[in-house]
Parts: structure tokens; sequence; C-alpha cells
């Protein structure tokens, strides 16, 4: 063999051998890189595209008087995540009447969870094709997060000696509430007066004079809730505040001398909760949304409800020697399903030129 021959083929020889050992050294670096990609990043979560991503937000909206319920129960939620996941959450919260929080979802504010005071204004979210129908199923309690009732308070001592809601009719009486239109909670305050009348023997004209007279009484209607609250101690106007039992507890945290009477006969005032489809499927948080929904109905997350006011979903839970003697049974306690389930009471109360409408009507505030 010639020598130009030998050295040709000793040159592809060892052409192909350093070949073969960048194409082993270049497996074992990739190899290494998805084994410690494996050991550093434990089940990573992913964006809708695919990509990693350790820090989430999400977008809560809910009526005006969760919010101090809410305060306390995300930073243990946003931890027990942190530990279980390797993943920080972070919460965006709004705050407002449950019916404008609804529009507000409606029009564009990209709630990844809604927490409002009527199933009502979830439905309405519903229907505009943001959330799929059985929600209502998809958590536990049927999707009620938290319940109360409807108190009536009075200033310190009770000087007009109010005793129950006939009397909120009588023409001394100034009351402070919100406005039905706009706000969840006054709606369970029309429904618990409403209720209160029907439940005692008086037919729908004997109802409807009473709830006259007693808005008459309102010098004014605010939007929310929590505007009530701030109205009646705050502003010091009226004599009467109807509201939510958790906005009593929470103004007697708050330092504010009262009185408050919890009517025997009353209404189950159910907030449900609902993730938002169409949002969380957009931003890629549905795995996390759907877990803190979850959440809410844990013992841990119920006990900071029932300190805040509310009283548990849970009746085991609201048997229990902590909370039995701080929210004792309703002797006569209605449903929202009594009453006819909230199509039949949006109709026939609040919708345009329904009932209350027409008591306004009357009133011309």
């Amino acid at each position: 063999m010639k020598f130009w021959q030998y050295h040709q083929r000793e040159q592809f020889r060892l052409r192909i051998k350093s070949f073969q050992g960048f194409v082993s050294l270049f497996l074992v670096g990739v190899i290494f890189s998805i084994a410690l990609a494996a050991c550093t990043s434990p089940n990573p979560p992913t964006t809708p595209s695919g990509e990693n991503k350790q820090n989430i937000e999400l977008t809560l909206v809910s009526f005006a008087v969760t919010q101090a319920a809410h305060a306390a129960i995300i930073p243990k939620f946003v931890e027990k995540w942190q530990k279980e996941h390797h993943q920080t959450v972070s919460f965006k919260q709004s705050y407002g009447g449950s019916g404008a929080q609804a529009r507000a979802v409606i029009d564009g504010l990209e709630a990844d969870i809604v927490h409002l005071a009527l199933a009502l204004d979830i439905k309405k979210i519903e229907k505009a094709g943001l959330i799929q129908p059985g929600w209502e199923t998809k958590a536990p309690q049927g999707s009620i997060a938290s319940k109360s009732v409807a108190a009536i308070v009075t200033r310190e001592g009770n000087p007009k000696k109010i005793k129950d809601w006939a009397d909120l009719a009588r023409p001394d009486v100034k009351l402070i509430t919100a406005d039905p239109k706009t706000s969840g909670g006054a709606r369970w305050n029309f429904l618990a007066l409403w209720n209160s009348v029907i439940k005692t023997g008086g037919d729908e004209k004997k109802a409807t004079d009473f709830l006259t007279h007693v808005y008459k009484n309102a010098p004014l209607l605010t939007k929310d809730s929590r505007e009530s609250t701030d109205t009646f101690f705050k502003r010091g106007q009226g004599d009467v505040l109807i509201n939510y039992e958790n906005e009593v507890t929470l103004a007697e945290k708050a330092g504010e001398k009262l009185t408050a009477i919890i009517p025997d006969v009353n209404i189950s005032i159910d907030n449900p909760i609902a993730v938002v489809d169409k949002n969380v499927d957009k931003h890629g948080t549905r795995e996390v949304a759907e877990a803190f929904v979850k959440y809410l109905f844990t013992d841990e997350a119920q006990k900071e409800f029932a300190k805040a006011g509310y009283r548990p979903v849970d009746e085991t839970l609201a048997q229990s020697p902590d909370f039995a003697a701080k929210y004792p049974k309703i002797k006569v306690l209605s449903t929202i399903k009594d009453l006819g389930g909230w199509d039949q009471v949006q109709a026939k109360f609040f919708a345009d030129n329904a009932l209350f409408d027409q008591i306004e009507a009357k009133i011309k505030r």
C-alpha cells in the first residue's frame, strides 16, 4: 500500500472516532441537563404555552364584607401552596357590592375566582359565557363558601327599644340599609323583611305594605353593605342598621358600641364561590384557583370565616363547642329555595319595574 493511501485511510479513521466522541459527549450533556432539571424543579407548573412558571398571580373578586375573612385566609393558603408545590402565589383582590362586582367581571375584570353575595350574580357571569354551567357542583356544600343571617343593629342600649322586624316600620325609626339594585347583601335584607311577614301569617299585600313603610324610613340607600356599616357607625346616621351578622362581629371587634338583635324569623344568607373558567384557562391558573376554592371549605379556612363573623358551612363544625354558643340556631330559618329560587325571586322583586322598583316609586325618594 502506498504511503498516501495509508495516510488518507488513517485520517478518515480518526475523523470517525472524533465524531463518535463528540456525539457521546453531547448525549452525556443532554442527559445530565435533564437530570439536573428534574432534581431542581419537581412537577414544574406550566403556562398555557408550556413554559415553566414559578410565580403565579390569582385575581379574587368578592363582595365587600368578605375582605377581613380573606385577609386572614389567603396568607395561610399561600404558605401551604409554597410548601407543597414550591410555587409562590400572590393575589390581586377586589371588593365591592356583589351586583356591581358581577358586572365588572362581565365587562372585562379578569377574575380567576368570584366569591359573591348570591348565586344570582354568579349565574349572570355564567350567562355571559365566562363560567361553565354546573359550577355549583364543583365545590363542597353546593359551592356555598360562607354564610350568615340578617341582623338588626341599634345604637348602644337600644334607645328606640327595637325588638324585631316589625319595629322597623315605626315612623320614629330611621333605617340604614343598602340598595338592592347594587348590593347582594341588600337583597338579602329585603328578603329577610319580606320573609318575616310571610312566615308569621301575613299575605303578600301585608308584606308589600310593610316593606313600603320600612324603606320609607330609609333616608338613603348605600351602594353596598360595607358602606351601610360606615354610614351608621362612622357618620352617625340612622337609628337602626340592617346588615349581615358578620358585620356586627367586625364592628364589635373595632370597638363600636352597639346592640344587636338576631331575629328568630330569619333567612340563610348563602354566599357562593366559583372559578371563572374562561379566565383561568387564559391565565394558566386553573390548578391553583381550584385548589384555593377547595381550601376555603377546610376546617382551617372555615374557622377563619367564623372568627370574622360567618357561620360555618359545615354542620359538624357549626355544632362544635367553639361555635355553637356563638352562633345559636335560628328558630325559623328560610332559604332562597323556600322563596322559589333566585330566578323567581329576581323576576318578582328586583327586576326592572318589579316590586322593589314599585315600592321606590311610591316613596319618591
